[in-house]
């Protein structure tokens, strides 16, 4: 009885013994399966250590997507083709994101907006000059034009022209980062081919709006009336904004706009993009 005893513990301490041997050895493959995703991935990545998409370094975004804790679109940087060329790698081409752009949703510029006084107090930065009254713009939703979104922008895609944010689509990467710079929250990631979109985000009624931007929406509505599509609805019903997914690029709400605060698109390709802004109506 004894023997069967000592016979069944020892029995025992071998199993054991071998599946703390072939966990040890799973365990070892699993990371070496683990590493040799991280290199290939790490090899996809474009290497500038940015930490826009949250993590310190490109090998810790590469061992995050390796480990299924981030997206094959975690690089920002990189873009649709980098997280393709992952996708590719990790056999998730279904979860490549659509390629984003940054969108100054302002036309008011120097010539067509209103100031209501001169700000001169050194500091160059939007945020300082939006508490002062929400800036020298009559209208309480035109860029500051002071550049704040210009000093965070990693890629150098954005300029000031004629007091305005201009977003250079070829250089912009969809990063994001000008949108949380930004203090008056009127620059936004949209689809980078989108056929249209609305210069404007005023939510002031139309004699306000026209008041303090001869540029800007009056929320008269005659976009929506007119798109096939129904892509164009008023927001809290006086700003227009378009569905990107429903847009056709028809071209109805452009030619429509009396206003013209609508832009089209001209080219989209390897020439870049090309957007030409409505052009105001007679509407006396």
């Amino acid at each position: 009885m004894v023997f069967g005893i000592i016979l069944v513990s020892a029995l025992a301490l071998i199993a054991g013994l071998a599946a703390a041997v072939f966990q040890t050895e799973s365990a070892r493959s699993e990371n070496v399966q683990e590493e040799l995703k991280r290199e290939k991935i790490l090899d996809c990545l474009p290497g500038e250590n940015c930490g826009v998409c949250g993590y310190s370094c490109c090998s810790d975004t590469a061992l995050a997507i390796a480990r299924g804790d981030a997206p094959v679109s975690a690089c920002l940087v990189g873009g649709a083709s980098v997280a393709q060329a992952i996708a590719v790698v990790l056999g998730w081409e279904d979860q490549v994101r659509t390629r984003m752009r940054a969108q100054v949703m302002c036309s008011g510029t120097d010539g067509t907006v209103r100031k209501k006084y001169i700000y001169d107090s050194g500091a160059e930065d939007c945020l300082a000059a939006a508490k002062l009254g929400g800036g020298d713009k009559l209208c309480k939703y035109a860029c500051v034009g002071l550049g704040s979104c210009v000093s965070v922008c990693p890629f150098e895609a954005i300029s000031i022209k004629d007091g305005t944010a201009v977003v250079d689509y070829a250089a912009c990467n969809g990063c994001g980062l000008c949108v949380s710079a930004c203090p008056k929250h009127i620059i936004e990631l949209i689809p980078y081919d989108t056929y249209n979109w609305v210069g404007c985000m005023s939510r002031e009624s139309g004699a306000r709006s026209a008041e303090g931007c001869q540029s800007g929406c009056t929320g008269c509505g005659i976009c929506a009336r007119v798109c096939p599509e129904d892509a164009v609805v008023l927001k809290q019903s006086r700003l227009a904004a378009i569905d990107y997914t429903k847009c056709s690029g028809c071209g109805m709400c452009f030619d429509a706009c009396p206003q013209g605060v609508i832009w089209k698109s001209d080219a989209f390709g390897a020439d870049g993009l090309v957007f030409t802004k409505g052009s105001k109506k007679n509407t006396v």
